[in-house]
């Protein structure tokens, strides 16, 4: 699952924002951006920082959603990842 560069595609298309006005705001190149948002490479939290910004998006939400796509990758094809997730939620609370 790629949370973050799904919610940022459309943040920037409902804008009628391009890549390239994206990137070159947040001061990376086109192709990053674009990388970003299929979710090939993961954004630096810097970045979020930056997009959030950009986009008038809440810096936030889209921490959340960085944050979910890390965790994902590092569990997503353990057969016991739904017991590690409760077990941390349980000790977050």
């Amino acid at each position: 699952m790629n949370y973050l560069g799904t919610r940022l595609r459309e943040l920037r298309e409902s804008q009628g924002l391009l890549l390239r006005q994206v990137a070159a705001q947040i001061d990376v190149d086109t192709a990053l951006m674009s990388k970003l948002e299929r979710g090939e490479r993961r954004a630096q939290r810097e970045h979020i920082i930056k997009i959030a910004t950009v986009l008038n998006a809440n810096e936030d939400d889209l921490t959340v959603l960085w944050l979910a796509d890390k965790i994902n990758d590092v569990i997503q094809d353990e057969p016991m990842a739904n017991k590690a997730v409760k077990l941390i939620e349980k000790n977050l609370k």
